[in-house]
């Protein structure tokens, strides 16, 4: 009579807990998309803002270059935002490749 243990599939030992990474980009990609929102938002406010005072008057330009540089103001913490949401969401994915590096690996080493 064969062995039981035969027909069972071999067991690997991992060095991390395949839910715990899985519930970490779910996390990642659930603060990215809210850190995105939030930065989106307050860039529709800084803008309505900005276009209301130049509307009522209340912004004194000097000249294109004064411009230029009140504009880029309202721009620069946007610019923060993309950064966290593509940084966020990268790591996410990346550790997602790096499950199936291993799980390739183990695989390749059982011959499969």
């Amino acid at each position: 009579m064969p062995d039981q243990n035969e027909n069972r599939p071999q067991s690997f030992a991992t060095y991390f807990d395949r839910d715990a990474v899985l519930r970490l980009t779910r996390l990642l990609r659930i603060v990215s998309w809210i850190i995105g929102g939030a930065y989106a938002f307050q860039f529709i406010v800084t803008i309505t803002v900005f276009i209301l005072q130049a509307m009522r008057g209340l912004l004194y330009f000097g000249g294109p270059t004064d411009f230029f540089q009140q504009l880029l103001w309202q721009f620069q913490p946007t610019w923060a935002g993309l950064i966290f949401f593509v940084v966020l969401q990268a790591i996410a994915n990346s550790l997602l490749i790096l499950m199936d590096i291993e799980d390739n690996t183990r695989r390749a080493a059982r011959g499969k």
